[in-house]
């Protein structure tokens, strides 16, 4: 027996169960239309919410950042990594988001790995929703705090089990602000009033909020006018702003606390001079207007509405995410490919990622996306889902 065989066994099972993913390659820029893997389609499935990650205005920041402080920083923050473009971008977050303070980290993930851990320990409680993003339970796997889960989205139950810690000094509500499978919104005033009643603190995701939700996309504390009652924002540069990076935004203290002591923060390099010159550009670009935004949304609503007339099932989305719903991963996969034959990238999502009997096309509307483009998308997604028989003929 041989000491890889049960990586073999895993890979098997998933190809039978149709799970296995064939990760196809872009060798494009990403805008509307790329080219992958060879073909020119039509790019229905990154997350480049307002069109940013070719913007000749975040290239152009990148560019000129290159020629002033090179390539990378060669350092972690705390030691030699601090440049002045760190220090501006964090300013322009706390700014954009509403906050006292910010810290940038090199991920959306890294922001949950950095300040979960730091903020709780092993004689505290965190609540998390069941539906939150892996790194929000990765970062909730590192601490020792008792974990407790409650039903997605389900205030009501949130508020039995802060009755039924009542006892404990130090609580945390975890919540996705914008869920990335399904498109919905988390319930935050409610989230607030009952964190408020029970002396929990809030920390909200906000990866698929900003640049989405609120004026001028500042997301989904701005969104629901909650300002000053939400403890830590946490989000990333790789979606709406088209970079790549994190932030966590909040009370000067907190941020401050996260700067000496989250270990991401202390012992990962760096964000390279020119992401942080292009996610600066993203944000003094919707400071200036909040057209993006609006042509995000016109698209989305028109999409979505259009889908629904075809008979096909998207969930129960509030944004510009669009779950097209088909249930078994193999149908998912069949489908995706059938799309990509149609020149339409919009791959499947399947399990582990969502439930199992609940695979779909995860649909991502872009403020890069024509009418043009839109229209084309419906056509080949009605031409496929009859052929499946996903919808009627």
């Amino acid at each position: 027996m041989g000491k890889y065989d049960f990586i073999d066994r895993a890979l098997e099972g998933l190809r039978e169960q149709g799970l296995y993913n064939t990760i196809r390659t872009i060798e494009s820029s990403v805008g509307a239309w790329v080219i992958v893997d060879g073909k020119r389609v039509l790019n229905m499935c990154s997350n480049n919410y307002l069109g940013f990650a070719n913007d000749e205005r975040l290239c152009r920041a990148a560019k000129d950042a290159i020629d002033r402080y090179g390539v990378g920083p060669g350092a972690v923050r705390s030691i030699a990594g601090t440049m002045t473009l760190h220090l501006e971008l964090e300013r322009k977050i706390a700014h954009f988001k509403g906050a006292e303070a910010a810290l940038s980290v090199q991920s959306g993930l890294n922001t949950n790995l950095a300040t979960i851990p730091l903020l709780m320990g092993a004689e505290d409680v965190i609540f998390t929703d069941e539906l939150n993003h892996a790194s929000i339970i990765d970062g909730c796997r590192l601490t020792k705090a008792k974990r407790v889960i409650f039903p997605h989205r389900d205030v009501h139950g949130l508020r039995a089990l802060l009755e039924e810690n009542r006892a404990v000094a130090k609580k945390l509500i975890i919540t996705d602000g914008v869920f990335s499978m399904d498109g919905d919104l988390a319930p935050l005033p409610e989230i607030v009033e009952a964190a408020e009643e029970h002396g929990a603190m809030v920390m909200v995701d906000d990866a698929h909020g900003e640049g989405v939700v609120g004026s001028h996309g500042r997301g989904i504390v701005d969104h629901f006018g909650l300002h000053g009652r939400v403890d830590v924002e946490a989000g990333t540069m790789s979606k709406a702003f088209g970079v790549v990076g994190g932030y966590v935004a909040g009370s000067a203290k907190i941020v401050e606390y996260l700067r000496q002591q989250a270990r991401p923060f202390l012992f990962s390099s760096a964000a390279t001079p020119p992401d942080v010159a292009a996610c600066i550009a993203a944000i003094d670009i919707l400071e200036e207007t909040d057209e993006p935004v609006r042509r995000l949304w016109e698209n989305a609503t028109f999409f979505k509405t259009e889908m629904r007339l075809l008979g096909f099932d998207t969930g129960k989305s509030e944004t510009p995410i669009t779950p097209v719903m088909l249930g078994e991963a193999k149908t998912a996969w069949a489908f995706s490919k059938r799309l990509f034959e149609e020149e339409v990238f919009a791959t499947a999502i399947a399990f582990p990622t969502v439930p199992r009997g609940k695979a779909r096309i995860r649909v991502m509307l872009s403020a890069a996306h024509s009418q043009k483009d839109l229209g084309f998308a419906l056509e080949k997604f009605a031409k496929v889902g009859k052929e499946l028989g996903v919808i009627g003929a």
